[in-house]
């Protein structure tokens, strides 16, 4: 399958998981389904980080990306009369992948490490301290100040990014998203035992995360063509069907 193939095969997921998140009484296995999405987008982001011709053009086409959803959800949320109560943001956990690829292929991997303690001081101090709508102003100000604790999936979205990005080949991939697979399920089973600073680190996720692994056959049909393209396509699909679906679900409710 092509890049353009198996991103359709995604978005098509991603939209029927979020069916089943906005609109009322819609059957469980549309979240089941959706579980495959975010593997398959985020093992192409370092597809597209390797054969980009200018990376930091790349980067910050993402970066503009998050921040213009992150814009979209402050919007959603002040609306008079409004139940968005969450933040939908995917673009925010794909640009930190390729940020944080261009450090380690930079060798400055340790001013992004310092960059995530530093920009975390301020996240934290505002949502214990000044806004009373934490959700909000955790998930915006990590989208604004590019950090992985604050994102949507949290770091572990970023470190599935960069090993896809580094084992390559089928059998390197297979072992590793096994790992990583079980990893999710581990913690979503013991997750209710842990203190609040795991919580924070590792869940952004829901306790059926773990269905990820349904996308590592789709994965491994990957042919290294790039297909037709439709890369701005993806772009614009993503808050569009946010804000469409909002609105049909606030009306059937």
């Amino acid at each position: 399958m092509t890049t353009t193939t198996l991103k359709i095969i995604a978005l098509v997921a991603m939209l029927l998981d979020h069916i089943g998140v906005f609109i009322p009484n819609m059957p469980e296995y549309l979240r089941w389904i959706g579980r495959i999405a975010a593997p398959i987008f985020i093992y192409f982001v370092g597809i597209g980080y390797r054969h980009t011709t200018n990376k930091k053009k790349f980067l910050l086409r993402l970066y503009i990306a998050s921040v213009g959803m992150a814009l979209v959800n402050l919007v959603l949320i002040a609306m008079p009369g409004s139940n968005y109560n969450d933040n939908y943001n995917f673009f925010a956990p794909l640009f930190l992948i390729g940020l944080f690829l261009y450090a380690i292929e930079k060798k400055k991997f340790t001013y992004i490490l310092l960059w995530q303690l530093i920009s975390a001081v301020p996240i934290i101090f505002f949502i214990e301290f000044v806004v009373t709508n934490k959700l909000l102003d955790e998930y915006f100000l990590g989208a604004v100040l590019g950090n992985s604790l604050f994102v949507e999936g949290g770091i572990l979205f970023v470190l599935l990014g960069v090993g896809f990005y580094y084992f390559q080949t089928k059998k390197q991939l297979t072992l590793y998203y096994l790992l990583f697979s079980a990893l999710i399920f581990v913690i979503t089973i013991k997750r209710g035992h842990m203190f609040e600073l795991h919580n924070r680190l590792f869940f952004k996720f829901g306790d059926i995360q773990w269905l990820m692994l349904l996308a590592l056959p789709l994965l491994l049909l990957y042919n290294g063509k790039k297909g037709v393209g439709l890369k701005y396509f993806f772009y614009f699909f993503y808050p569009i069907h946010i804000i469409v679906l909002y609105f049909i679900g606030r009306s059937l409710q």
